[in-house]
């Protein structure tokens, strides 16, 4: 246990981790919030890393980043960081605007080489001096030189010492804000199962980095972290994509289905494809096809076959399966697509979010193309919603499209996993007995909710054929009368309007006698919930309302906004959601919060931009 007297508690902090992209920065960070998580911490995580492989060593173009804040009441990783780990002058100069005025450094001072400083683009030979920081806040540590000693008698060669620095600047943030080294070797162990002697030497340089800060700098503050009242439960880390992953096996279970995934690997969403390849213990049938295109159709026919059928992409996969998405939707069949957004257009940004596919998910189809579309607000939350998208595309006949963005898709939050009762069975429209004695018809549909009935592919006298071809409302055969189109236009376009007859109603936080709403959808939740928390607390009257369903929109939508006389929408494009209200709100003006820079949100922006829409 910690015994230095020179201890500051706080309801949270924010750290990030910063260096090469080959320094292990997003596995410290990693097992720092799963340690943090582990203690009874609430935590959220933003991973901030190049789109380049490797930029040159040391280069400023080159810097990865890991954000993680800790505490309870967090929603967000931090506006800026208390504590920032630099391992070398450029992860300095680049992430130094990420730290507070009265935040500490962490530094690797064998770093601060000329060699080092010319490629980070210094002008003199103090970086300390020169990005005018006060020394006070500097914990210089000698890391290079710490690392031989320690390892002096591994018998590991200098490259393979190299790579365990980031395990030692982890055990001094471990002293730091006093979290277990006990917790940090299990994780390590677990990792390095295989590899007894890597576990070996790592677990010695945490242990030696840990002792460091104990010894050493008993003098710098050390901190105590509050943790938050929890429900009784099991606790994980988990990321969004790996939640989504998780989600779409819940309600295979759930549903009966066998779940498919066809897809191809593309950046931010890769990570479903690979956990779901893990889960053949579990059924899961997860094959990578060679483009975005065979992505979709394997899917669409996993789904004629009576799978859960899903496919998952980013914003440009996305524009490739809208064809096949037509498809689905004329051949009215469950399929889920999961869109895991980032900055574009073309290749864009592959390693930054954005929330700039929601028209394209909405319209980019040719003709009357309408589907579900769905948003996760969290990295927990996309388990529920990928298990939701899942009910909706089977329970409804249709496609859904999920959106999540690469913020919560690679951030993390402590999650509570759920008990199996938490979660409603999904309940398939299966063709009956009945039906097919009465002669069943592939587009005989229910009254009530216009879903047409599933006949999965084996069942006794139900052949029959889908396609992309127009039907007759009434036979099921190819017809191309005109009347009959706009019918059936109308009819699959109802279909997905009464879907809101089956969500939940959207829920209002913050001071819901205000004048004022603040609205958002998606991932941007924890950055929107925090600012409407400040600005109330501040003696600015907001209600908070977060969309997760767009399409249809909740059924009391509609008439909540219009009880508003200021609605502001917050999101991270030029204003497509706003542009969506627009639409269906004509006569209330839509005010706007728009950011396009591949980053999520400061609460302070958001904060700002209220104050200045109310001023106006």
């Amino acid at each position: 246990m910690l015994q230095t007297t020179n201890i500051k508690t706080l309801d949270k902090v924010v750290v990030r981790f910063s260096g090469d992209s080959g320094d292990g920065m997003q596995l410290a960070g990693n097992i720092f919030s799963n340690v943090s998580a582990g203690e009874g911490n609430e935590i959220s995580t933003f991973p901030d890393y190049p789109a380049e492989i490797r930029a040159p060593q040391g280069s400023l173009s080159g810097v990865s980043g890991f954000q993680v804040s800790i505490g309870k009441g967090v929603h967000t990783p931090g506006d800026a960081a208390d504590v920032l780990v630099a391992m070398n002058p450029a992860a300095l100069k680049t992430n130094l605007k990420h730290l507070k005025p009265t935040g500490i450094i962490i530094c690797d001072s064998d770093s601060f080489r000329p060699a080092d400083l010319k490629k980070a683009e210094y002008t003199t030979d103090d970086p300390i001096a020169e990005l005018g920081i006060d020394p006070k806040r500097v914990m210089l540590v000698p890391m290079s030189t710490l690392l031989k000693s320690t390892l002096a008698d591994s018998g590991m060669d200098a490259k393979a010492i190299a790579k365990c620095k980031n395990m030692l600047a982890l055990g001094i943030v471990c002293w730091l804000f006093d979290r277990p080294v006990e917790s940090v070797l299990h994780k390590l162990q677990a990792k390095f199962a295989k590899k007894p002697a890597i576990y070996e030497a790592n677990a010695k340089v945490v242990h030696a980095g840990w002792d460091y800060g104990h010894n050493t700098h008993s003098s710098m503050p050390t901190y105590r972290i509050e943790t938050a009242q929890a429900e009784a439960g099991t606790y994980v880390d988990v990321n969004g994509n790996t939640a989504t992953a998780w989600g779409l096996i819940m309600a295979s279970e759930k549903s009966g289905r066998p779940l498919f995934l066809g897809s191809y690997p593309i950046t931010p969403a890769t990570d479903i494809l690979h956990e779901l390849a893990k889960r053949k213990d579990l059924g899961v049938k997860a094959c990578q096809m060679e483009d975005e295109i065979a992505g979709i159709c394997s899917a669409i026919g996993a789904s004629y076959a009576g799978h859960l059928a899903v496919t998952s992409t980013s914003g440009p996969g996305l524009a490739l399966k809208g064809e096949a998405l037509g498809l689905a939707v004329m051949a009215e069949l469950p399929l889920v697509l999961v869109d895991v957004q980032r900055g574009g257009p073309s290749t864009g940004l592959p390693t930054k979010t954005e929330q700039t596919d929601l028209m394209q998910a909405l319209y980019g189809r040719n003709g009357e193309s309408p589907l579900c579309v769905v948003a996760a607000a969290s990295p927990t939350d996309c388990f529920t919603m990928a298990f939701e998208a899942a009910r909706i595309a089977i329970e409804h006949m249709t496609p859904v499209i999920l959106l999540t963005d690469a913020f919560i898709a690679n951030g993390s939050s402590a999650w509570r996993v759920p008990e199996e009762s938490d979660y409603p069975e999904i309940r398939p429209n299966y063709v009956t007995p009945e039906m097919l004695e009465k002669g069943w018809r592939p587009f005989d549909r229910d009254e009530e909710s216009l879903v047409r009935y599933w006949a999965v592919p084996g069942l006794d006298k139900a052949m029959h054929r889908v396609g992309g071809l127009e039907k007759d409302y009434k036979t099921s055969v190819i017809s191309t009368d005109g009347a009959n189109h706009e019918l059936m236009v109308k009819t699959r376009r109802e279909k997905i309007a009464r879907i809101a007859d089956n969500i939940p109603e959207i829920k209002v936080a913050g001071d819901t006698s205000a004048d004022t709403i603040l609205v958002g959808w998606g991932g941007t939740y924890g950055h929107l919930f925090t600012a409407a928390e400040e600005l109330n607390a501040d003696g600015t009257p907001v209600a908070f309302a977060q969309f997760r369903y767009i399409n249809p929109l909740p059924k009391n939508a509609l008439e909540m906004l219009r009880g508003y006389k200021n609605i502001i929408v917050a999101e991270l494009n030029t204003g497509m959601f706003a542009d969506y209200l627009q639409m269906k709100l004509p006569g209330k003006e839509i005010l706007r919060i728009n950011k396009v820079e591949g980053q999520p949100f400061m609460v302070s922006e958001i904060v700002e931009g209220v104050k200045n829409h109310l001023k106006a």
